[in-house]
């Protein structure tokens, strides 16, 4: 008994073993990649990035509908942000690897420390200053109400522009700061008589019958900086080939916004609301050719923020920014 208990131990043992050696060949076979699959492809880095929904943002979101389907190193995720302040703290903090945002808070964040580059502008011009029926010249906002977002803006460097080219000053107006969701509403109660804000808030005011434009952004500053496409340094470093097909993506995305077709406009209406004809006025003011950063330009947009006291000691121009991408488009 004691010898066919043992072979019967024996054989059970066997088939348990073959049982598990069979178990673990299906596995292996389920889970392995071929060895000599061309097809295969790595995992696709996802880039996170932060925007506000105004069309100075547009290429980000041709990008994200058009480059997703065809990158093979990268998926694109855009963030939403309510207000600069929250989007700029998330670039500083590290949560999201880059943004589409004013270049000021973009040349302020460096010069506090941020390891940053602006690898590409968001768009060129693109902004209004738009007043009350009653205003007619630069001289008719004396004393009257006059709304930004921030001192810490291209509207604020602008308005700056328009009171010194008219003999005016910034203590010839009252300025105030409003989220630019209130511009319009502001302006057609009568509580402000103009402001200068990123579209499409302008473009509601003039198509709505509520204001006139005073000036474009062109008429005050030729080709004048807004936004810029930021990277953390680290991000660059870190992920050179994914960054270089990124910008090439994003550039490309900005030839088409140029477009300002059907297309376009579609897309659009995805990230922002804004009626058709505000959003065609918008798209009007705004061009997204030539997204290149340029040192004489860079080094006209430090020299108004020192003189408005916006900076004391900005980034020097090799320091901010990062052609070496956008250099590479063909």
């Amino acid at each position: 008994m004691r010898n066919i208990s043992k072979i019967l131990a024996m054989i059970l043992l066997s088939m348990v073993f073959l049982i598990l050696t069979a178990c673990s060949g299906r596995d292996e076979t389920r889970t392995a990649a071929p060895a000599n699959d061309n097809n295969a492809r790595t995992e696709a880095k996802t880039i996170k990035i932060a925007y506000l929904p105004i069309t100075h943002a547009l290429p980000l979101y041709i990008e994200n509908e058009l480059a997703n389907d065809n990158s093979n190193s990268f998926r694109l995720e855009l963030i939403k942000f309510g207000s600069w302040p929250e989007l700029a703290e998330a670039l500083n903090a590290g949560r999201v690897d880059g943004a589409s945002m004013l270049i000021e808070l973009a040349v302020k964040a460096k010069e506090n420390g941020i390891d940053l580059k602006v690898v590409a502008l968001g768009h060129r011009d693109g902004n209004v200053v738009v007043v009350s029926k009653d205003i007619n010249t630069v001289q008719d906002l004396k004393g009257k109400n006059f709304a930004i977002l921030s001192r810490l803006s291209t509207h604020n460097i602008l308005l700056h522009i328009m009171l010194k080219d008219n003999g005016l000053s910034y203590s010839d107006v009252n300025i105030i700061e409003l989220p630019p969701p209130e511009m319009p509403a502001a302006l057609s109660e009568g509580r402000i008589s103009g402001y200068c804000v990123a579209e499409p808030f302008g473009a509601q005011s003039v198509a709505a019958g509520k204001g006139k434009t005073l000036f474009e952004s062109h008429e005050l500053w030729e080709g004048s900086l807004c936004c810029g496409l930021v990277l953390r340094n680290d991000f660059i470093k870190n992920n050179p080939e994914v960054v270089e097909e990124f910008v090439r993506e994003y550039v490309n995305a900005g030839l088409k916004a140029e477009q300002k077709d059907e297309d376009v406009k579609n897309i659009t209406a995805k990230y922002l609301k804004a009626e058709p004809g505000v959003l065609d006025l918008s798209l009007e003011w705004i061009s997204y050719k030539n997204l290149r950063l340029e040192e004489k330009e860079y080094n006209e947009l430090v020299g108004y923020m020192k003189e408005t006291g916006l900076s004391e000691n900005p980034p020097g121009y090799g320091d901010f920014a990062d052609n070496s991408f956008i250099d590479k488009v063909k």
